[in-house]
Formats: structure tokens, sequence, C-alpha cells
């Protein structure tokens, strides 16, 4: 069933939910360029809202897992090649939140 909520609305539930973890840097405010609305652990990237969707960094083996169980689709980065390590989630707005905590458990122990 899909959710009601617009991605935006989606995403900022998403930010909240890290709010109390301190190594984690939440955008000021959503934009469209690369990166620029992503949460961050240490610096590097985990999660981001890009064209309406939840962009996140798992293991390559968890991106091949959500492409083929048709959970999610590989994420080029505008360079005509899929990032190996991101995917562009087609679940429920509802699962959002515990798949960028996976995503935050993978980038942060890097």
């Amino acid at each position: 069933m899909k959710d009601v909520r617009d991605p935006v609305q989606a995403f900022a539930a998403v930010v909240a939910a890290f709010t109390r973890d301190r190594r984690v840097k939440a955008p000021a405010a959503v934009r469209s360029s690369f990166g620029s609305n992503g949460l961050k652990v240490d610096g590097r990237i985990f999660a981001m809202l890009v064209r309406g969707a939840l962009v996140v960094k798992l293991p390559r083996e968890r991106v091949a897992e959500l492409l083929e169980s048709d959970r999610g689709d590989p994420f080029d980065a505008g360079k005509g090649r899929p990032m190996k390590e991101w995917v562009t989630l087609r679940t429920p707005e509802s699962e959002w939140i515990e798949l960028a905590r996976e995503a935050r458990r993978f980038v942060g122990k890097r």
C-alpha cells in the first residue's frame, strides 16, 4: 500500500529520527542538488532525498538484494553509470526510517 505523505514530509520524518544522534548532521533545508539535502554521519552522506525518493548508501550486497527484490532502483548521480553502494528506494515511505538507520550504521562504521 502506498503511503499518503509527500516525499518531503516523509524525508522530514527520517531527519527527525536522527535528531538525538550527535554524529549525524541534518540538512538545513531540502534542496535538489546532489548531496545538499543529505543526512551525514561524520561528514559522509548516508541518506538523501533525490527527485522525490530516498537514496541510501549500503553495502553492495545489500543494494543487490534490494534491486533483485524490486525494492529499489540503481542510483546514478548523473554520470551515466549506477553507483554500486547507492540505491534509490522503491519501498513504502513507512520503511524509510529503518533503511536510513541501516545506511547510517554502514557509513558510520567506516
